[in-house]
């Protein structure tokens, strides 16, 4: 996958490439499916269809990711950009606040 903000990503490619990083992050800790699926409280069966179609509920993923040490990388998700100049300080405090669930 090409870094470049212009490439669109499909959401299949994600998928297939969390469960290809997963798959290869359980490999080099030289762990069988049977050995991440019980440390991780994850079914064998959700693991195995999880790193063959990239398909598996968040939760599940965040179990797996707890189990091979990486649960902390997930807090960076959704952050709000910093803020690198005087310039988009002001341009973020002039913008109008939505108030929740309107759009």
């Amino acid at each position: 996958m090409n870094s470049s903000p212009y490439e669109l990503i499909t959401m299949k490619q994600v998928e297939e490439g969390l469960a290809s990083r997963m798959r290869a992050l359980r490999l080099a800790a030289n762990w069988k499916q049977t050995t991440l699926a019980l440390r991780s409280g994850v079914s064998l069966g959700s693991l195995r269809r999880f790193e063959a179609t990239g398909r598996i509920s968040l939760q599940n993923l965040l179990r797996l990711a707890w189990a091979l040490g990486r649960l902390e990388e997930f807090m960076a998700l959704f952050e709000s950009p910093e803020i690198t100049s005087l310039r988009e300080l002001e341009q973020q405090s002039k913008e109008p606040h939505r108030k929740r669930g309107m759009a």
